[in-house]
């Protein structure tokens, strides 16, 4: 734990972590820990909003579907009781809407899992004064799918079928890809 990191999470690093899989839970809860923070933990809505209301934390990282309700209402409710907490919202069901939601409710950003200790830090601490600089030589398109096909084939042993299967792609078309020269 650096010193800038510890300067970064400020006086306060109450966190509160409300997801219902409790074995990650207690891992998060531990990996931020040693980064710093005070986690407390919440496995449901009830749980969360509960711990919420009587002691707004300064981060919060919620989950988005818990057994009890939607990790949105978690959100609400730490937003109205201290405005100025950074919220993240982890899901494992990523979609636009869900994320557009999640921020028009509260939520600083929106992570996807499996998400780890360093992204979720990363999401809790960074700055909100506007977005990152556009890098300065962006891959195409073309090369971003190549990358990724690439990506999966190596993770499936330099298996075609599989790479194909896991791809949604028929397994011809994914031998041509592979036959050609990665793209500019």
């Amino acid at each position: 734990m650096t010193a800038q990191e510890l300067e970064a999470i400020g006086e306060d690093a109450s966190l509160l972590l409300v997801d219902d899989d409790e074995p990650f839970l207690r891992r998060l809860a531990r990996a931020m820990e040693k980064r710093g923070f005070a986690p407390e933990t919440a496995g449901s809505v009830a749980a969360g909003k509960a711990i919420a209301t009587a002691r707004p934390p300064a981060y919060a990282v919620v989950d988005l579907r818990l057994d009890d309700g939607n990790g949105l209402d978690v959100v609400e409710t730490i937003r109205e009781k201290r405005p100025d907490a950074r919220i993240v919202v982890l899901t494992g069901y990523g979609a636009i809407a869900t994320a557009v939601s999640a921020v028009k409710i509260g939520a600083n950003d929106y992570l996807s899992k499996p998400a780890d200790a360093n992204d979720v830090m990363n999401a809790l601490l960074a700055k909100s004064d506007g977005m990152p600089p556009p890098p300065e030589n962006p891959m195409s398109a073309d090369r971003v799918r190549w990358e990724h096909i690439q990506r999966v084939y190596e993770l499936c042993d330099r298996n075609v079928s599989e790479t194909a299967r896991r791809l949604n792609m028929h397994r011809r078309t994914l031998q041509r890809i592979l036959a050609k020269r990665s793209p500019k």
